[in-house]
C-alpha cells in the first residue's frame, strides 16, 4: 500500500434516500451502520449525520477532560470549552482538517458544525438579552456613562494612533501591506469596545447581578456596547461604500433601521401583548415560545444577508422581551439548558479550533507589533475605566479596582467579531490565534482576579449601630417586613398591630414606626434582579397580580388603622433564591433599617398544626443572619390572634430573658409593644441558680442596667409582669419554656445567650431549626403543644 493511497480520503458513500442540497451537490445525511463496509468502517464517516455526531462527541470528550482538572482551581468552564478546541485544532487534533473532504470534493465537510455552532450563538445571544436588566440598560445615570465613554474613547484614539506604526516592516507573503491596518483596527476596535452580553454572562456567574457594582457594569456596558454598535455600522457602511458599491452599503444600512423599527414598533407590542393575555398564575402557550425563538434566528439570518453581525438580530429580540415572567421565565426554562449545556459549548469549541499555534509561532515576527498592540489597549483600557471611577464617581479603590476588571473581559461575543474577522479576511490566521489565547487567559485569570477583590459582606459592615437597643427616645423604628407567600401577610400585620399604639400623653415623644413592607418573588425568567416600588406608578398588570394586590390592601388597611404612628411602604422584589439575601440587605441598607422581619418557613394549619417546612425560606434566613446590617427577627406564627376581638382583645406577650446582646435587643423590642394597651408583657428571667462575679462579668452587669430600666419605665403600669425563675440543666430549661409558653400568645426570644447564664449545650444538640436558636428552636417545635407564635431576635452583627 503506497504512501498516497494511506492519506487518501475515505470513499464518498452511494447517495441514499436521504439527502441533502448544498449548492448545486447532493450529499447524504444517515448511514447505514457501521458494517455498511467491512474494509473501509470509516466510510459512514462520509454522511453528514454520523460526522456531526463524531465531531460533537469528540468535543464533549475534550470539555469535560479538560473541565475535570481546570475546575478544581475554580477556571470557569467557558475556558475548557476554548481549551477543547485548541486541542481539536491543527496543533494537536486537527478535527476540521480531518472532517473538509468527508462529505464531498465540492463541499466543506465541516458545514453541518458551523451550522450548529452559529445556532448556538445566536440562542445563546438571544437568551442573553431576555435576561439583561433592562432598568440597568435603559434607566442610565450619568457614572456609567462617564466611565463607558472614557473607557471607549480613550482607548479608541489611543490604539488607532499606532495602527500604521512600523507598516514598512510587514512582509507581504504574512498579508498585504494595504491589509495590515485594517488587521490592526479590528484589534482596537474590539478591545475598545465592552459587549453587554458578555459582561451580561460575567456578573451572572460571578452572582454580583443584585449589587450596586454589578448594576454599573451592565449600564457601562450597555452605553459601550452602544458606542461600538454605532462604529461598527459605520465602519461597515464606509467599508462597502469604498469597496463594494455604494448602492450596497446604502441598502445595508436601511435594512439596519427596518429591523430596529421592526423590533421596536411590532416585534416588542407584541411580546408585551402575549405576556398581558397570559392570565395570572398560567403559562405562556408553547406556540409563543417558539415564534419568539424563531423571530430572534430569523432576525439573525436576515442581518446575515445584508452584511452585518448576525448575532446582533437575536440581542435585539431579546432585548425586547418584557421584564420578568410568565414570558422570559418560559423562555429560559424552555431553552436555557440545551442552548447553555450543549449548543454554547460547541459555538465556543469550533471557533476555537480554528487558531493554528504553529502558525502563530512560524509568523512570530510579523504579529509581533499585533501583540504589543494589544497588550497596550488593555492598559489604556483599564486605565481609562478605573481613573473615572476612581475620581469622578467616586468608588472606593476595590470597586474602581473591580469595574476596571471588568471592563477588560472578554467573551463570546468577541470570539464571534474574531471569527467573523477571519472569514472576512481582515483577520490573518496567525493574529486569529493570538486573539483566541488572549480570551483565554482573559477568560481565566479576569474572573479569579475579581472573586478574590469582591466581597458582597462588605457594604454591610456594621460600623454604625442599627439595632432597636441602641434607638433614640424620639427616634422613628424602622422596619423591614418581607413576605414570600399570601400566609406570611397576616402574621406580619399581626405582629406590627402590637408594635403600634396610638400617641399619648405617655408616649409622644416615641417616634413613628415606618414599616417597609417587601414581597419577594422567586426569580426564574431573567438574571437580574428588580426592585419594584408600589406607588401610583406602579405597572396596571403588577397591581392585577392578586397577591400584591392583598398585600398592599393589607397594609394599607393597617396605616389607615393607625394612621397618627404608622408610615408604610411597599416593594416587590424579583430575585433569586441565592440573592435574596442580598436584595433584602440592600433594601434595609437604603432605608436605615433597625430590625429586619423575616417568616420562618414552618408552616401550620388554621388549627395551629404542622403542616411543613420551606427550605428556601429557612436557606434565605440563615444567610440573612450572617449578612444583615441591622437586627433581623425571625417570626414563626400560629395565629395568635385567633377568636380573639381585633380591637380590644389582650394579647400576652412573654420574654424568656436568660443574658446576651441578642436578649437584650429581644427586650428593647417588647419595650415598644408594651405601649401599647393590648399588649400584657411579662417578662421571665432565667437564672442558674449558681453564685457569679458580677463584678467582673460586663455582660451581666449590662443585662442588669437593661432589666432595671425595663421595670423603672413600666413601675406603674398594669399590664407589666417580671418574674424570675432558678432552672439548672437542659431538661428544667425545656420543661420551663413548655410551661411559660402555655400562658402566652406571642413569645419573644433572643436567638444567642452568654454563656455565663446557662448550659445549655444539650439542647443546642437536638435543634430542628438552628437559626432560630435553642430557646426559639423549642417555641417552634412540632411537639409543642401550646398554639404560641415566637418572634427570635438577634442583634445586629458587628463584622468589621
Amino acid at each position: 500500500m503506497t504512501d498516497s493511497q494511506v492519506l487518501a480520503p475515505a470513499p464518498s458513500p452511494p447517495h441514499s434516500k436521504a439527502e441533502i442540497c448544498y449548492g448545486a451537490t447532493f450529499f447524504n445525511i444517515s448511514s447505514y451502520g457501521i458494517m455498511e463496509k467491512y474494509e473501509t468502517p470509516t466510510v459512514i464517516f462520509g454522511y453528514a449525520l454520523p460526522l456531526l455526531e463524531l465531531q460533537i462527541i469528540l468535543i464533549f470528550v475534550c470539555i469535560v477532560l479538560s473541565h475535570t482538572f481546570l475546575r478544581r482551581i475554580g477556571i470557569p468552564r467557558f475556558v475548557s470549552n476554548i481549551l477543547a478546541g485548541l486541542i481539536l485544532g491543527p496543533q494537536l487534533l486537527d478535527l476540521l482538517e480531518y472532517s473538509s473532504d468527508r462529505l464531498s470534493l465540492d463541499i466543506p465537510g465541516n458545514v453541518a458544525l458551523e451550522g450548529v455552532a452559529r445556532l448556538g450563538l445566536v440562542m445563546f445571544t438571544f437568551l442573553m438579552g431576555v435576561k439583561t436588566n433592562k432598568r440597568a440598560v435603559y434607566q442610565i445615570g450619568k457614572r456609567p456613562i462617564v466611565i463607558a465613554v472614557s473607557s471607549f474613547f480613550v482607548t479608541m484614539i489611543s490604539g488607532l494612533a499606532f495602527r500604521n506604526f512600523r507598516l514598512d516592516k510587514v512582509d507581504p507573503l504574512y498579508m498585504p501591506l494595504r491589509l495590515a491596518p485594517t488587521e490592526r483596527s479590528v484589534i482596537v476596535s474590539i478591545q475598545a469596545v465592552t459587549l453587554l452580553p458578555v459582561i451580561t454572562h460575567l456578573v451572572y456567574e460571578l452572582k454580583m447581578s443584585n449589587s450596586e457594582l454589578g448594576r454599573i457594569a451592565i449600564s457601562t456596558a450597555a452605553v459601550s456596547d452602544f458606542l461600538g454598535f454605532l462604529t461598527l455600522v459605520c465602519i461597515s457602511y464606509v467599508g462597502t461604500y469604498r469597496y463594494v458599491s455604494p448602492g450596497i452599503a446604502n441598502r445595508d444600512i436601511v435594512a439596519l433601521i427596518i429591523l430596529v423599527l421592526v423590533i421596536l414598533f411590532i416585534f416588542k407590542p407584541m411580546a408585551q401583548r402575549i405576556v398581558d393575555m397570559t392570565p395570572e398564575g398560567k403559562p405562556v402557550p408553547k406556540v409563543y415560545l417558539y415564534v419568539t425563538i424563531l423571530t430572534a434566528i430569523a432576525a439573525s439570518i436576515y442581518l446575515s444577508v445584508f452584511n452585518q453581525m448576525y448575532i446582533l438580530g437575536a440581542l435585539l429580540v431579546g432585548l425586547a422581551i418584557p421584564d420578568g415572567p410568565p414570558l422570559g421565565s418560559a423562555l429560559e426554562a424552555r431553552f436555557e439548558s440545551l442552548v447553555t449545556n450543549i449548543f454554547f459549548p460547541i459555538s465556543i469549541a469550533v471557533m476555537a479550533m480554528k487558531a493554528d499555534v504553529v502558525r502563530a509561532l512560524y509568523s512570530f515576527d510579523d504579529i509581533s507589533f499585533n501583540i504589543l498592540l494589544l497588550g497596550l489597549t488593555v492598559v489604556v483600557k483599564w486605565t481609562a475605566s478605573f481613573v473615572p471611577c476612581l475620581i469622578f464617581c467616586e468608588l472606593p479603590t476595590r470597586e474602581s479596582v473591580i469595574i476596571a476588571t471588568i471592563m477588560n473581559y472578554k467573551g463570546f461575543v468577541d470570539l464571534c467579531f474574531f471569527d467573523v474577522a477571519l472569514r472576512r479576511r481582515n483577520l490573518s490566521r496567525a493574529t486569529y490565534t493570538v486573539m483566541i489565547i488572549y480570551v483565554l487567559l482573559n477568560a481565566g485569570i479576569l474572573p479569579t482576579i475579581i472573586k478574590a477583590l469582591y466581597d458582597p459582606k462588605r457594604k454591610y459592615i456594621g460600623y454604625v449601630k442599627r439595632d432597636i437597643m441602641h434607638l433614640k427616645t424620639n427616634s422613628d423604628l424602622k422596619i423591614l417586613t418581607c413576605l414570600h407567600k399570601p400566609d406570611n401577610i397576616s402574621g406580619a400585620i399581626s405582629l406590627l398591630e402590637l408594635l403600634s399604639s396610638p400617641l399619648n400623653n405617655d408616649n409622644k415623644d416615641r417616634g413613628v414606626i415606618a414599616v417597609t413592607a417587601l414581597h419577594l418573588v422567586k426569580l426564574a425568567g431573567r438574571t437580574f434582579p428588580i426592585l419594584i416600588p408600589h406607588d401610583k406608578r406602579s405597572k396596571p398588570r403588577l397591581l392585577q397580580n392578586s397577591y400584591i394586590q392583598t398585600m398592599m390592601l393589607a397594609f394599607t388597611e393597617f396605616q389607615q388603622e393607625n394612621w397618627e404612628s404608622t408610615t408604610v411602604s411597599s416593594f416587590t422584589a424579583y430575585s433569586h433564591e441565592n440573592l435574596m439575601d442580598q436584595d433584602i440587605c440592600n433594601l434595609a441598607l437604603d432605608h436605615l433599617t433597625s430590625m429586619i422581619i423575616v417568616p420562618s418557613g414552618r408552616k401550620w394549619s388554621p388549627d395551629g398544626e404542622y403542616e411543613s417546612d420551606d427550605i428556601m425560606i429557612r436557606r434565605v434566613n440563615e444567610s440573612l443572619l450572617d449578612l444583615a446590617p441591622c437586627s433581623v427577627g425571625i417570626l414563626n406564627y400560629r395565629g395568635y390572634n385567633k377568636g380573639k376581638k381585633k380591637t380590644n382583645s389582650i394579647i400576652n406577650v412573654g420574654v424568656i430573658f436568660i443574658g446576651g446582646k441578642d436578649d437584650r435587643e429581644a427586650l428593647s423590642l417588647a419595650k415598644w409593644m408594651g405601649q401599647n394597651s393590648r399588649v400584657c408583657l411579662t417578662v421571665i428571667r432565667f437564672l442558674s441558680g449558681q453564685e457569679l462575679d458580677k463584678s467582673k462579668n460586663w455582660d451581666y452587669l449590662v443585662d442588669d442596667e437593661v432589666l432595671n430600666d425595663l421595670k423603672a419605665t413600666y413601675s406603674l403600669a398594669n399590664n407589666f409582669n417580671y418574674m424570675e425563675k432558678v432552672v439548672n440543666g437542659g431538661p428544667a430549661v425545656a420543661t420551663t419554656v413548655r410551661l411559660v409558653a402555655e400562658d402566652h400568645d406571642l413569645m419573644i426570644v433572643g436567638r444567642d445567650h452568654e454563656d455565663y447564664s446557662l448550659d445549655l449545650t444539650g439542647l443546642a444538640q437536638w435543634m430542628e431549626l438552628p437559626e432560630l436558636g435553642v430557646i426559639g428552636d423549642l417555641l417552634a417545635s412540632k411537639d409543642l403543644r401550646a398554639r404560641v407564635s415566637v418572634l427570635v431576635v438577634q442583634q445586629q452583627q458587628q463584622h468589621g
